[in-house]
Parts: structure tokens; C-alpha cells; sequence
């Protein structure tokens, strides 16, 4: 096993995804470390996710965002990603992400996410995405389009954001907070596809009214302050 640092991280949250694991790391760029997060797995994950090449973090509490903090927190290289890995979005997208961070046009950056055939975003769950972007606005100002799970930023500074939420809230906040620290935000558009296996989150209305109600929270926040600039 290599020593030397990985040019960048790629922090994966999963929860039985051992059928989309091989997809989703055969499109991790060259030179890229991913860091497969399992949150809890009972189908091997990770098992294949080592046998692929990944490095493994075990985060026991369940909840989106405690395996997302756990990877941040594992990543040692300058410049982290984030992305589902259920198949539904190519991590190789990411690399103009992450020259924009490193070119020093923007300090995070999200993909908004375009669906490609039919199921890969349920009504609902583009409702429910539709509602929270629109609190956004109001509560920041940032005109964007969607919370996808695809981004990418520099370490440090996301650490000092102080993030906190440990459920479905933790992308939001990270936008929240970046929004409140000044941070230059930019948005793309990217692929959306039909993921493989049961969606945890927004796959039943029920999934998605919890998504909602967990980011409505963190919406009422007050504004953070001080720390968390990303210059």
C-alpha cells in the first residue's frame, strides 16, 4: 500500500452498496483516494470497497451526515469531495470541480443534478429538493438549484465550518454555513442517474418528508460566526 499523499480525497457514505461499489470506483480519477465510509453495512461493502482499492472508515452511528463527517474527518489531502455511491453520479465529474476550488474560483462547489431516464429522481424527492432551495434563497440569498450530494471544497476551512448535523441536514448546512462565512458557491449541471439498489433516504415519501424536516432545522439556525473562511 502507497505512503504518499493522494492528490484528492473522495469521501463515498455508504450503506449497503455493494452492487454500485465496483461502478462507482472504477470512475474515481488516477491519483484520487477514495474513502468509503461505511455507515453500517450488513451486505460486505466493505470488503469490496478493500478489494477495489479503497481505504475503509467505519462510522457506526447511523445517519447521513455522521458517515460524511467521519470521511471529512479522515481525509488528509488539501482539496475533499463528496458523493454518493449507489451509481447515480460519476465521481470522475468531479475533476472540474476540483480545479475550480484549486484555480481559486470558488470555494465549494456543487453539482445540480440532471436527471437521465426514467426513476432517477422520484417526484417526490425533487419536490422535496424544489421546497429547501427556495427556504435557501430566502434565508442566504444563493440562487441554487439543488443540495446535491456531489461537491467539492478544501478540507481545512470545511472542518472550521463547525458542522454539526449528523442526519440529512449535514449538505445543507455545509451550504449554509459556507453562505454565512462569505464563501464564493458555484453550481453545475451533472448527469443524474438511476441508482442501483434501494434508495435510504428519499426512495418513499417518508424518506424525503424526514430529508425535509431534518434540513428545516438546520435552516432556522442562527448564523454562525467567526472561522470557516475558505481565504
Amino acid at each position: 500500500m502507497t505512503t504518499t499523499p493522494s492528490d484528492v480525497d473522495v469521501v463515498l457514505p455508504c450503506l449497503n452498496e455493494a452492487e454500485a461499489l465496483p461502478w462507482v470506483l472504477r470512475r474515481i480519477p488516477p491519483g484520487w483516494r477514495a474513502l468509503v465510509v461505511d455507515n453500517g453495512s450488513t451486505d460486505g461493502s466493505d470488503r469490496v470497497a478493500r478489494s477495489l482499492g479503497a481505504s475503509v472508515v467505519h462510522e457506526p452511528r447511523r445517519g447521513f451526515g455522521a458517515a460524511c463527517h467521519a470521511g471529512l474527518t479522515a481525509a488528509t489531502s488539501d482539496v475533499v469531495c463528496f458523493c454518493d455511491c449507489d451509481a447515480s453520479l460519476d465521481p470522475s465529474l468531479l475533476v472540474p470541480f476540483v480545479r475550480e476550488v484549486r484555480d481559486g474560483e470558488a470555494d465549494l462547489v456543487l453539482g445540480r443534478r440532471r436527471p437521465q431516464g426514467r426513476g432517477a429522481w422520484p417526484a417526490h424527492a425533487r419536490a422535496g429538493n424544489l421546497a429547501l432551495t427556495r427556504m435557501l434563497r430566502r434565508r442566504t440569498g444563493l440562487r441554487l438549484h439543488d443540495l446535491g450530494p456531489l461537491r467539492a471544497a478544501r478540507r481545512e476551512p470545511l472542518l472550521a465550518l463547525g458542522l454539526t448535523d449528523r442526519r440529512s441536514g449535514y449538505p445543507l448546512q455545509m451550504v449554509v454555513r459556507a453562505a454565512d462565512a462569505g464563501w464564493r458557491i458555484a453550481e453545475h449541471d451533472v448527469p443524474y442517474l438511476p441508482r442501483t439498489g434501494a434508495s435510504k433516504v428519499t426512495g418513499t415519501w417518508r424518506g424525503t418528508w424526514q430529508a425535509v424536516r431534518d434540513m428545516s432545522r438546520v435552516l432556522s439556525e442562527a448564523p454562525a460566526h467567526g472561522g470557516g473562511s475558505a481565504r
